[in-house]
């Protein structure tokens, strides 16, 4: 199969091939998400076996509008239209109860509850209007790696697998959008997956909201994406670097050690500090969590490219968006971090 690149002038094109049942991976503001119609069984199948993903990991829907969701939801909680009315279009994915037979098992995973998400991109939104369908959006990559926030990157993962990919260059957030569940007995919203939505952020809307910080394993179903022990993980192994320049001064010494060729995801300063003594760098340039979190997926990636054995990546502080980088990274890590007290004992 060849996979066509479609601009903004070909999303007529790209809408039709969604309705015969293909697969679009479309932009979006978090990453680039692999479009097929949510309806459609068959092609939501496709979009596992394209991915390897496993069959008990539920998609999330994503719609031009609000009143998509009621033609498929049971009930909406009170406070969904605040939380709709401040944070869609956006990074903010939220879980109803859906009525029976409304999706496939193939899109909830065996569950009663479906996730949804009105992304913040124009171009993804004139695709789902114009095929009048919703569509399933998981991440356009080979499930349980890196996210893609390029079309290239994709392209990389799924060239030949898919009918084509809608470009919008770089998305601007870099990781997936924050999920909140609204099915709690109790009615307070729980986040299952941290995102550029902050706990903050949503209690300033709807009041008390909860987190949930259980780590699913392998052989538990997830009730939202994202939420396994390992994910996002390429195949260097991954340290994270908790600590100054002296985590990373003994880290280096460690692993060259061990005669292991080494990659730093790490800001400038970091990075101007070591180059010469390491294989491989990536730089997220200026010490900031926004700038670390945008290009930690293309940061991850590129490096796994590289001829190398390790990937020390820098640390941030778990606050505000910095919750969501480090989710992310210490799934990419499978956990593992370096400490200046801890290391290498």
């Amino acid at each position: 199969m060849e996979t066509k690149q479609y601009t903004a002038d070909k999303i007529t094109q790209a809408a039709e091939l969604i309705r015969k049942g293909e697969l679009i991976a479309f932009p979006t503001e978090t990453v680039y998400g692999l479009g097929a119609n949510a309806l459609d069984e068959h092609a939501v199948k496709k979009v596992y076996a394209v991915k390897g993903r496993p069959s008990d990991n539920p998609l999330i829907v994503h719609v031009s509008d609000f009143e998509m969701v009621k033609d498929y939801v049971t009930d909406i909680p009170e406070k969904t239209e605040k939380l709709v009315d401040t944070f869609w279009p956006g990074p903010l994915t939220l879980i109803f109860n859906v009525n029976a037979n409304a999706f496939s098992n193939t899109v909830t995973g065996g569950l009663r509850t479906v996730a949804f998400r009105m992304p913040n991109n124009e171009k993804t939104l004139e695709l789902i209007k114009t095929a009048k369908l919703p569509l399933v959006g998981p991440s356009a990559n080979t499930s349980g790696k890196p996210s893609p926030t390029t079309a290239k990157h994709v392209y990389h993962d799924l060239h030949g697998k898919i009918a084509g990919i809608l470009d919008d260059g770089p998305t601007q957030i870099g990781v997936e959008s924050t999920v909140l569940d609204l099915t709690a007995a109790d009615g307070i919203p729980v986040i299952l997956r941290p995102g550029a939505v902050t706990q903050e952020q949503l209690e300033q809307v709807v009041g008390k909201v909860r987190v949930d910080q259980h780590l699913i394993s392998e052989k538990e179903a997830p009730k939202a994406p994202g939420m396994k022990y390992k994910h996002y993980s390429p195949e260097v192994p991954v340290w994270i670097i908790e600590g100054d320049q002296q985590v990373f001064r003994q880290a280096i010494e460690w692993a060259k050690n061990k005669n292991q060729r080494i990659g730093l995801f790490a800001d400038e300063q970091v990075i101007d500090m070591f180059s010469n003594e390491v294989e491989a760098v990536f730089s997220f340039g200026e010490h900031s969590v926004e700038q670390a979190t945008k290009l930690l997926f293309a940061g991850l990636r590129s490096l796994d490219e590289q001829p190398i054995d390790v990937i020390f990546a820098q640390a941030f502080p778990e606050s505000d968006l910095g919750i969501a980088y480090m989710n992310r990274l210490k799934k990419a890590a499978n956990q593992k971090s370096l400490k200046i007290d801890s290391i290498f004992e």
